[in-house]
């Protein structure tokens, strides 16, 4: 058998899976690693436990489908994006743990820099915001305030990554320093509508251009595995952010095609064609994954906490055991009962873009118990995917008929059926939920000649259908509600 091995590397695992040439999951290695947080609202990570339990997972789902590299015809990677490295050229040891995408340490150097009126130029050649989540104002911090850093990296000692480029300069044994295009596009210094690393938006930042990776396409292989603990003499072919990878696994190649995926957080893509246009909804302009070797866009509306909510109950309020109780739980009431959970844990995203929000729950009575927090913590995973797919129809102007879903979320049935309940339209669920790494392996097959285009990929394809039954009238007031409570949870942790 011949297969394409995809690193799935997020936020909270690593994760590695082989794919066969029908786009079937052959194996699957999954382990997780330590989340750090040395302060309110900092997150962090240990960029040598995200390597180590990477490559564990590499190793051990070879062994589980008795596999040898051999076997393997080419590597591909989705990450965690906007999660910021910064490592020594040399030693190959990181400065600092990697400050990761939900991290709000530096919303007052974003606000700083809103004031000082420079977020519309850096909107401009971007399509992002000026927020904490993305990578620019980490790398700064780490410079400015690791000792002896920004020295270092003004002689050029040091290298800064996304995850996917400090994978790729371990598994090459430091050959290769390179991003795609998918993730550079997510630095805030990366200039989206001339394909370029932006001297002007470096110097905003303070961020020495010799830090920055060779910008390469999602789709080319850009080297082999050499890292003797990694499947070996692999070519690496496929590079995508964890979303992209996604849209690109739903194979939502045409201008019109919607995905959500709902992961640690969850993100709602839309494929938007060649052209760059900015959002008129507070959403970001973002690169897509091209096979064409040509930019693609997409709009993108990026939750914070999706799935983790459900993480919170069972790791925190300690309401069940395994994140798939949930379900069984949730489905023991009727509703929710009245009570809105806004999970604003680190800040609310999309379309709202409020670092300062708090979480909150609200509606709580005599009555409530578990089965209610537990039901109103998942629909406030679709209330916010609502918030952005409404933003996007009305960028677009073209209501979006379809959702197509992925991510370990999508199996919650009731969430999916309250999704489409929400939204008045037909939810998609593929076969495979897999679609980020399934996206990752699809673009490294495809730069080697594995699958020969999009269309026979597509042949594979199966899935389940959620058609909207509620009434609607009802789910317009509960809508309604959300967004009250949401408002109510802003700018509650301003200092």
């Amino acid at each position: 058998m011949a297969y394409v091995l995809a690193l799935d590397q997020g936020t909270t695992s690593s994760r590695a899976i082989l794919f066969d040439k029908q786009g079937r999951v052959a194996g699957l290695a999954q382990h997780e690693f330590a989340q750090i947080f040395p302060a309110p609202g900092w997150v962090e990570h240990d960029p040598v436990e995200i390597l180590t339990s990477q490559l564990s997972a590499a190793v051990e789902v070879l062994g589980m489908a008795g596999a040898t590299p051999r076997d393997v015809v080419a590597l591909g990677i989705a990450n965690q994006r906007e999660t910021t490295i910064v490592w020594d050229r040399t030693t190959g040891k990181p400065v600092s743990n990697a400050i990761v995408w939900q991290d709000r340490r530096t919303a007052p150097m974003c606000s700083r820099l809103r004031e000082e009126g420079v977020e519309e130029t850096i909107r401009a050649k971007t399509g992002l915001l000026l927020d904490p989540y993305f990578s620019a104002t980490k790398i700064a911090w780490i410079l400015d305030n690791v000792d002896g850093v920004r020295a270092r990296a003004e002689r050029g000692d040091l290298a800064f990554g996304t995850v996917d480029s400090w994978l790729i300069w371990n598994l090459t044994n430091g050959k290769r320093h390179v991003t795609d295009r998918t993730n550079a596009s997510r630095t805030l210094v990366y200039n989206i509508v001339e394909d370029r690393w932006d001297e002007e938006l470096l110097r905003i930042f303070g961020i020495p251009a010799n830090m920055m990776p060779e910008v390469v396409w999602s789709s080319e292989e850009v080297g082999r595995v050499t890292a003797q603990l990694g499947p070996v003499d692999v070519p690496i072919a496929g590079i995508a952010g964890d979303q992209q990878a996604a849209l690109f696994g739903q194979l939502c190649t045409k201008p019109g095609d919607a995905k959500c995926t709902y992961g640690t957080g969850c993100f709602l893509l839309q494929n938007i064609g060649r052209e760059f246009r900015l959002s008129g909804q507070r959403l970001v302009t973002t690169l897509a994954c091209s096979t064409a070797r040509k930019p693609e866009y997409a709009l993108e509306g990026s939750i914070f906490i999706g799935g983790a909510v459900v993480q919170w109950l069972r790791d925190k309020m300690r309401f069940f055991s395994f994140a798939p109780d949930v379900e069984g739980i949730a489905a023991s009431v009727e509703d929710a009962g009245g009570v809105v959970f806004v999970p604003a844990f680190t800040g609310l995203g999309a379309p709202h873009w409020d670092p300062y929000a708090a979480g909150m729950i609200i509606g709580i009575g005599r009555d409530t118990g578990i089965g209610h927090m537990a039901r109103a913590a998942i629909e406030s995973i679709a209330f916010q995917v609502a918030d952005v797919l409404k933003a996007m129809d009305a960028d677009t102007g073209i209501p979006c008929r379809e959702l197509r879903v992925d991510g370990g979320a999508a199996a919650n049935d009731l969430l999916m059926q309250f999704q489409a309940d929400l939204l008045g339209i037909r939810v998609h669920r593929p076969a495979v939920l897999e679609s980020t790494a399934q996206g990752a392996a699809y673009l490294a097959g495809l730069a080697v000649g594995f699958w020969n285009n999009v269309d026979e990929i597509a042949q594979t394809r199966g899935g389940s259908v959620f058609e909207a039954r509620a009434d609607r009238g009802q789910m317009e007031q509960r809508y309604g509600r959300w967004r009250e409570a949401v408002e109510r949870a802003k700018g509650w942790n301003r200092a």
